[in-house]
């Protein structure tokens, strides 16, 4: 048992660093985000959170107990570095209704932890949608209907995984591949902040990765159930929830003895409410990078760039842009960042703050308190898993298709180009040609896909509609 994070294995060799060239600035982005919090909603005190937290560890335990105990490639270390407890969101606000707690001090989410392998090496994953409702409502994650198209013309998007029960995460797992996490994320700002002058992705996919996997199909349809299960950490532990060589950028805490994760989640929009997501992967280096996320190039070909609305699509539309105003807000609630005066969204943003290249920890505490209070890129869902209409929830995917914004110099240089928390103004703002694609190109996907579940709303739930304009 360890009081305080392990640094990793020493003599680990990071790649050299990327220089950011123009196109691909141009076509990355990032979904790290911040919300907001107009209605003042009652706290949780820390005593409650951790008397709340001790039961929902304890079911977690039993459920997890089978996974827990699967095989390794050695004596496993018991290891528990698990965040402080801060202000804790309201349970009904969560769509991931699994997850232990959500903390709005150092925004992050505690969930469920399963043991599996791959390759030999001892793996750890969480699990946050699935293509099946039915096994959605059990295991307490996002329902995505879309992610059963993932595999399609992608064989790579999606990983076989082998295991005695037709439930992930009831016996063990055998991955056809994991994540590297030994590479040492770095992001230098460019001379005008974005595009960045060089980077490094923090993990990288090994052969056979993704967090996309399927166990089987439905046996009355024969429709694929695919899930949501990213891995996060390998290895027998220590973790090094600091610098991050054997766990997820995003890491914040692991205990494998309660099986829990403490995962950073990030602050966004959807329907013009504030929104927590989580973040896991990209088809982009860039966008890993800033996402602090795990690069996996094969989710390029992930089933099809601009299949926002279209069912046949795994992919759903999400949205950034590239030059929209910079600063953090000016007087943020004590449950983080909201709408108010100040707070902006974007790559440039993100890139004019100091910390974007620093390591998200519970030792950098100026970092966490950054992120809680604005510095991330505020991307906006087309549609969220609380929305009113059938179709609109059923939109809802994991795999974001990223639209990247550039602002018109008119709407800059009026001051027009200020924070926005809903797909539908964006799209209206596009057709009046306010906004574009990076080269003046109409609106449209970047063809980077990002892998970002839908967590809990902040105060609001986002009801929708999705209201596609000119045709999507």
């Amino acid at each position: 048992m360890t009081d305080a994070p392990q640094a990793g294995e020493e003599g680990q060799t990071a790649p050299t660093e990327t220089s950011a060239t123009s196109a691909t600035s141009a076509t990355s982005a990032t979904a790290e985000t911040s919300a907001t919090s107009e209605t003042p909603a009652t706290s949780v005190t820390s005593a409650t959170a951790e008397s709340s937290e001790s039961s929902a560890t304890n079911e977690t335990n039993e459920t997890n107990e089978t996974a827990e105990t699967s095989p390794t490639s050695g004596p496993a270390e018991p290891s528990a570095t698990s965040a402080p407890i801060g202000v804790t969101l309201e349970k009904g606000r969560q769509t991931i209704t699994s997850a232990v707690r959500v903390d709005l001090t150092r925004d992050f989410a505690t969930l469920p932890l399963y043991k599996g392998k791959a390759a030999g090496e001892t793996v750890w994953y969480v699990i946050t949608d699935v293509s099946d409702l039915t096994i959605a409502m059990e295991l307490g994650v996002n329902h995505a209907p879309k992610l059963s198209k993932a595999g399609i013309n992608c064989p790579a998007c999606v990983q076989e995984v082998t295991t005695d029960d037709p439930i992930l995460g009831r016996a063990p797992v055998e991955f056809q591949g994991g994540p590297d996490f030994s590479p040492a994320r770095t992001l230098v700002p460019g001379p005008t902040n974005f595009p960045a002058a060089s980077f490094t992705p923090g993990a990288i996919a090994r052969a056979g990765y993704s967090s996309f996997v399927r166990i089987d199909s439905d046996p009355i349809t024969g429709t694929p159930v695919v899930y949501n299960a990213p891995i996060i950490a390998t290895g027998d532990g220590p973790f090094d929830v600091t610098t991050h060589t054997n766990t997820h950028d995003r890491a914040l805490g692991m205990d494998t003895d309660a099986m829990t994760a403490d995962l950073l989640f990030v602050r966004g929009f959807a329907n013009g409410q504030s929104i927590l997501y989580l973040s896991f992967d990209s088809s982009d280096a860039f966008t890993a990078t800033v996402e602090r996320s795990t690069f996996v190039p094969a989710l390029t070909d992930l089933g099809f760039a601009n299949g926002g609305g279209n069912p046949e699509s795994a992919r759903t539309s999400i949205f950034t842009f590239v030059n929209a105003q910079v600063g953090l807000e000016e007087a943020p609630p004590e449950r983080g960042a909201s709408q108010g005066p100040g707070r902006s969204q974007g790559l440039t943003h993100a890139l004019s703050l100091d910390i974007v290249g620093r390591d998200a920890a519970v030792a950098n505490a100026d970092v966490l308190e950054a992120l809680r209070t604005g510095a991330d890129v505020s991307n906006i869902f087309d549609v969220f898993p609380t929305n009113e209409r059938a179709e609109d929830r059923a939109e809802y995917s994991p795999a974001w298709d990223l639209h990247v914004g550039v602002y018109s110099d008119a709407a800059v240089e009026a001051g027009s180009n200020g924070l926005q928390t809903d797909a539908n103004t964006v799209r209206s703002l596009a057709d009046e040609g306010v906004v574009t694609s990076p080269g003046g190109l109409p609106l449209g996907s970047a063809n980077v896909v990002i892998n970002c579940p839908a967590l809990a709303f902040l105060e609001e739930a986002p009801l929708g509609p999705r209201e596609p304009a000119l045709g999507g």
